[in-house]
Order: C-alpha cells, then structure tokens, then sequence
C-alpha cells in the first residue's frame, strides 16, 4: 500500500523581491512545527519527498525534516507552475522502493490535487494544511484520479 501526503507551504508573508522568494512568517512556521509533530506519530519516516524549489517550500520542508526522517528528496521546479499533469507524472515518477511519499507544495494545484486523486469535494487546504492519501496498489504508476482514500487531514 503506497502513501502520499501532501502538504501546503506554510503561511509566508509578502517580499520586496519576487512572489518565488516568500519566507514563512512566525505563524506559518509555529503551524508546520506543530503538523510536524503530529505527523511523526503516525510517520516518523518518510521514503521519499518532493519539493517546490520556491523559498517558503524549502522552508516547509526543513521543519518538517527536523520531526520526520526523510530518506530521499528531489527539488521540483515543476510544483510551482502547478500544473496538475505535471504532479500526476510527479507521482508516476515516484521510486518504486518508495512507500511513502511527501509533496510540499502550493494552492490551487495541492488543494485540486488532492481533490482528484480521492474524488473528494474540492477542499481548500490552508496554509500549513497536510492530507494522508492511501492507494492500495504495489505501485505508483497504477495511481489515477478517484484511486486514492483520504485518510486523515492536519491542519
């Protein structure tokens, strides 16, 4: 059974340089700390992880990594053009090795994505918000919109 949990950045405030270069603000990064907490109950190691390469992603993705193990990653430029064929080859794309995976990314397409892989109601998911998808294959290339199972979402 392959897991994917994706999370939106945390809350970032506004720059003097480009949208791409957004820090975390102090609320967005006490809010991811505590998803990571309750993240590492349930997971406290994580195969795989893809990122945004925009700052407030990173920056998600270290906090993160301070209460979760995470044992490979890859930069993804891709995540934030967000384009929701771009993540599903993402995921297509996934180690095979890999169990679990974790996509750190940005609205609308981490909200709509998780909406298609689950058939679930569009949810917004707010900034610093985690969704816990199961798929119940051996294999991430057999992932497709509606095989997902929503099971938990941390916010």
């Amino acid at each position: 059974m392959k897991k994917l949990i994706l999370i939106r950045h945390g809350e970032a405030g506004f720059s003097d340089g480009t949208d791409f270069q957004r820090q975390l603000t102090k609320f967005g990064i006490e809010k991811v700390n505590r998803v990571g907490k309750t993240l590492q109950i349930q997971y406290p190691e994580i195969d795989f992880m893809y990122c945004s390469l925009a700052q407030r992603t990173r920056e998600t993705a270290e906090i993160l990594s301070s209460h979760v193990l995470i044992k490979a990653f890859d930069l993804q430029k891709s995540i934030y053009e967000g384009d929701l064929g771009s993540m599903m080859g993402l995921i297509e794309n996934i180690p095979e090795i890999a169990e679990s995976c974790l996509i750190v990314g940005h609205n609308p397409i981490i909200s709509l994505l998780l909406a298609t892989l689950t058939y679930n109601s569009y949810q917004n998911m707010t900034p610093g918000t985690l969704a816990i998808i199961e798929f119940e294959f051996d294999s991430w290339k057999l992932i497709s919109s509606g095989t997902g199972i929503l099971r938990e979402i941390i916010s």
